[in-house]
């Protein structure tokens, strides 16, 4: 913000907002409530909340909005409503409605004899996108049919103090297409229900278009759960190091509203300056994985078909398997046909060091080779194979039914195989071909085997520690590719998780509906990340080349430990 136009504020908040001022003269909105709303998204729960209405509101415009937890008692403890006049009327911040909620509480059979249960812990300290649904499929419609409220994400605020605050900032991380600004004051980012995981999630998740302004105190809490004050700086110094728009007031005030209080006008006026224009996201000052360009957005492709599964031949072709319907798909020129169809179930997708087409049979418990012009015939008996993976000797192949994980040596007709512990869920071999990495179904881990030079697999163990989604007990990895750089890219319920060589998750890219089944990197140029969520083929320019396992091995630089 301009030093003139933020003195102009100053002295424009001081005139219409002290006793003896001028502030008669600006139009004063209105509060509305309290009106009550039963949840359906938290069972059972009651709560109150306020309309605020601006005298400028136009039921025939779109309007923008600002969402208090806590309620009313929050907004005022802010001095909000009259801020928010003298704002409006400055012409400060765009005219915008005022909603203050209050956490929901579940009513005791016997109000004498009992408390009722409170919901503020469980709804705002929580992390996971179920408060950003209670507002945008419960309280937002309904408010909507009274009120003309703009669904633009730069033309809402979300806003707390305390597990309010961290409510505020998860709705908006959770759903940025929904909310982009956030006024967090006294944030609660400690160890009370995950949420001393943020920091670290800011750091190494893709950068989203928000814009944040914090607000604490030094003296504020220090409890079993975390010190309110580093935790907030933790938060500021996560939020600059990943490029957020981010902007921050410290004071001397303990957990109270004070220190907000006094700085509201400062902070509503940051937040909503170069309105309309909306928050973006700045890849320029990221200091993580330098991966994405800034136009580079997840595209529907092919959005006839249904795939399941993904392989890419030593020239980045792509073949796609529908398990439904048991088909392989080969693409050539963004156009699909039909390669073969199975009269039974197809468990898996490979392809060979020749550039043939291999598929796993599993009413037969067989492998099939199909040929350039789609003809299968049996190339072994015997394997029941969930997953395949080519490589220049062969292909490894892993089995949810017989729980064992093995290599076919193709040139010597040979199969080795060991029992593995766990549900596998995908395979791929390291940039070097040194190495196989192996997802399972029941771990938190991915796990590394070391390749011998006859192909056998030795010395298994848990390697990259997944980032698991919250409320869930596992991360859901279902399909993994690797890079160059020997880093492994991850399907996961929580994105696309990225390790680099020692197994650390070092960024998450975000992936665009739902839970994702099966990714690979192909194109002629190998910088195309292709990826299947729901059924639903995806694929995005990454800045760095995939490495395909059935062509020369590629040397990684040395990992940085």
């Amino acid at each position: 913000m301009h030093t003139l136009r933020f003195l102009f504020i100053l002295i424009f908040y001081v005139l219409c907002t002290f006793p003896g001022s001028a502030q008669e003269s600006f139009p004063t909105g209105e509060i509305k409530g309290p009106f009550q709303w039963t949840s359906d998204i938290y069972p059972g729960t009651v709560r109150d909340y306020w309309i605020y209405v601006p005298q400028q509101y136009d039921a025939d415009r779109p309007t923008c909005s600002i969402i208090v937890q806590d309620g009313l008692r929050r907004a005022e403890g802010w001095n909000l409503p009259r801020v928010m006049d003298s704002l409006i009327a400055g012409e400060v911040i765009p005219v915008m409605i005022g909603i203050f909620v209050d956490h929901g509480k579940v009513p005791s059979a016997s109000p004498e004899e009992d408390f009722p249960r409170y919901n503020r812990s469980f709804e705002y300290d929580a992390l996971g996108d179920r408060y950003a649904r209670f507002l945008l499929e419960e309280l937002l419609p309904e408010l909507g049919k009274d009120y003309n409220l703009s669904t633009q994400a730069g033309d809402r605020c979300i806003a707390g103090a305390s597990s309010g605050a961290i409510c505020a900032f998860n709705a908006a991380w959770e759903r940025p297409d929904a909310f982009s600004r956030v006024l967090s004051t006294i944030g609660t980012y400690v160890g009370l229900r995950g949420g001393d995981e943020f920091p670290t999630l800011v750091r190494k998740t893709e950068p989203k278009p928000l814009r944040i302004f914090l607000e604490d105190g030094r003296t504020d809490l220090n409890i079993y759960a975390g010190d309110w004050w580093v935790a907030n700086q933790d938060m500021l110094s996560a939020l600059k190091w990943a490029g957020y728009e981010v902007n921050h007031v410290w004071g001397q005030e303990g957990h109270n509203s004070k220190g907000a209080k006094k700085i509201m006008a400062e902070a509503l006026a940051w937040l909503w300056a170069d309105y309309p224009q909306a928050p973006t996201v700045h890849l320029d000052q990221y200091q993580g994985l330098d991966l994405v360009e800034e136009d580079s957005r997840w595209r529907r492709y092919l959005p006839h078909l249904s795939p399941e599964r993904i392989a890419v031949d030593s020239n980045g072709m792509l073949y796609l398997l529908d398990l439904d319907r048991d088909i392989v798909y080969r693409i050539r020129n963004n156009q699909h046909e039909v390669l073969y169809e199975l009269e039974g179930d197809i468990g898996a997708i490979t392809i060979g060091a020749d550039n043939q087409v291999y598929i796993s049979d599993l009413d037969n418990r067989r492998i099939l080779q199909i040929s350039e012009e789609g003809h299968g015939s049996v190339l072994i008996d015997g394997i029941y194979a969930d997953h395949l993976v080519g490589s220049r000797k062969g292909f490894y192949f892993a089995s949810s039914v017989d729980h064992r994980l093995g290599f076919y040596h193709t040139g010597r007709n040979m199969i080795t195989s060991d029992l593995m512990d766990g549900t596998p869920t995908s395979l791929a071999l390291s940039a070097k071909q040194t190495y196989l990495n192996v997802t399972t179904r029941e771990s938190v881990f991915g796990q590394s085997f070391k390749i011998a030079s006859s192909g056998a697999l030795q010395f298994g163990q848990n390697y990259t520690h997944y980032h698991i989604p919250y409320g869930q007990a596992l991360p859901g990895a279902s399909g993994v590719a690797v890079d160059a750089e020997n880093r492994t890219y991850t399907a996961t319920n929580m994105g696309i998780q990225v390790a680099d060589q020692l197994g650390r998750i070092n960024y998450i890219l975000q992936t665009p509906v739902g839970e994702s089944d099966d990714l690979s990197f192909g194109d002629p140029d190998m910088n195309m990340l292709y990826l299947v969520s729901n059924g639903r083929l995806y694929r995005r320019t990454l800045k760095t080349k995939g490495v395909s396992p059935i062509k020369t091995p590629v040397k990684p630089p040395s990992p940085k430990m």
